[in-house]
């Protein structure tokens, strides 16, 4: 692929502004001259023309992601059903010559890599629906995170241009990320990998190409070969909560000291690795430690909730036990609710930042001030049982 492109890209002018009061037909056309001088050819750029409005459904799933309306219960039992264990068991079988072959040259395992496919796209079977070009304009054409997506977008017409994908059978999600892997276009620029060596690399059909360039993606943002993700834990009954969080992390000689257990009592394996202490339901819900494959899950969509169900669903595969401390009818909270939340916590002089319906890091650390202030729990989970309080 190119590198014009992505050197442009990289030191593209704020376009926040720009966007705003302009209309979308006049915006898209600065965009048709800009990629025309970044060498995308004529012919690539008819696609443009064919773009309609923003989208506002677009617009609607990006304030309404799952990591921020749903518990992580619920989230969890969307995911891993049995269903969804077997048919990545049965799927394990089917494909093993070709997994064992991705394990070698990228150090992957095959239930990891499994387990991305069947979170990103349910085995290849729902890869979002949306043309990533008129998803990306639309995100490029909103204020929010205008820089991002227009750069996303500029490298998704050189994918094209390319000759990787036609236009229409570009299909991914409402934010533009592409194909089984749903891999953004930039992470397609970097990482994709032409697996069955056919000239192309094609992450919407080809398995090989959709394997390779997901291991290789995970291999050079950190993967151990021979470490799994992390497992599920029992905290002691004096637990300083204030060391739960992926920003902190001990040895697991450390964390044993501190008397963190396996869920059935015995004392967690002791190896030259890192953890955190992860609580996706605040302190009365279930306890992980994440390792470094935890991490680097984390690097290929940064959300907890994901993370933990890529290694958990993994561990199914294999043989391993549902999460045994799963919170029961924990309620979820809604945009708004954080709105309120955010706001509150702002009001009592517990500084969570500008109130956007997202549970951040400055929120939690408000959150955890907050809690320290009245002798809760320092777990910094946003809950209704905590904006019920503040109310």
């Amino acid at each position: 692929m190119r590198q014009l492109l992505l050197v442009c890209c990289g030191s593209l002018l704020n376009f926040s502004a720009f966007a705003q009061g302009q209309t979308f037909d006049s915006w898209l056309q600065e965009l048709r001259a800009e990629a025309s001088s970044l060498g995308i050819s004529e012919i690539t750029l008819l696609a443009l023309d064919q773009l309609e409005a923003p989208l506002d459904r677009v617009l609607e799933l990006d304030s309404n992601q799952p990591e921020f309306v749903q518990t992580f219960g619920r989230y969890l039992s969307l995911r891993i059903t049995p269903n969804q264990i077997d048919r990545g068991r049965a799927l394990l079988m089917q494909h093993a010559v070709l997994l064992e072959e991705v394990r070698r040259r990228y150090g992957v395992q095959p239930h990891y890599l499994v387990a991305f496919w069947a979170v990103e796209s349910n085995y290849g079977r729902t890869t979002g629906g949306f043309s990533v070009l008129q998803a990306l304009a639309t995100l490029a054409y909103d204020p929010r995170r205008a820089d991002f997506f227009r750069r996303e977008l500029l490298t998704a017409l050189q994918i094209i241009d390319d000759g990787h994908i036609a236009a229409e059978g570009m299909g991914g999600s409402w934010a533009g990320a592409m194909g089984q892997l749903q891999f953004m276009p930039s992470i397609f620029a970097r990482y994709g990998v032409d697996g069955d060596e056919d000239g192309k690399i094609d992450i919407w059909n080809s398995l090989p190409d959709i394997f390779y360039s997901a291991a290789n993606f995970l291999s050079q943002s950190g993967w151990q070969g021979d470490e799994r993700w992390g497992r599920e834990v029992l905290l002691p009954e004096n637990f300083d909560f204030g060391l739960a969080g992926s920003r902190l992390r001990k040895t697991l000689q450390e964390w044993s000291e501190l008397g963190l257990r396996r869920v059935d009592g015995t004392n967690i394996p002791i190896a030259d690795m890192n953890a955190s202490v992860i609580l996706p339901s605040g302190a009365m819900g279930p306890a992980f430690l994440g390792y470094a494959n935890f991490r680097t899950t984390m690097v290929y969509n940064p959300s907890i909730f994901y993370a933990l169900t890529v290694g958990l669903l993994a561990d199914r595969y294999t043989g391993g036990p549902a999460v045994q401390r799963m919170l029961i009818n924990e309620e979820a909270m809604s945009v708004s609710d954080v709105v309120e939340l955010q706001e509150l916590l702002n009001s009592n002089g517990f500084d969570s930042g500008a109130p956007d319906g997202r549970v951040g890091r400055q929120t939690r650390m408000a959150v955890r001030a907050y809690q320290r202030s009245v002798g809760l729990a320092t777990d910094g989970h946003a809950s209704r049982q905590l904006l019920e309080r503040l109310r």
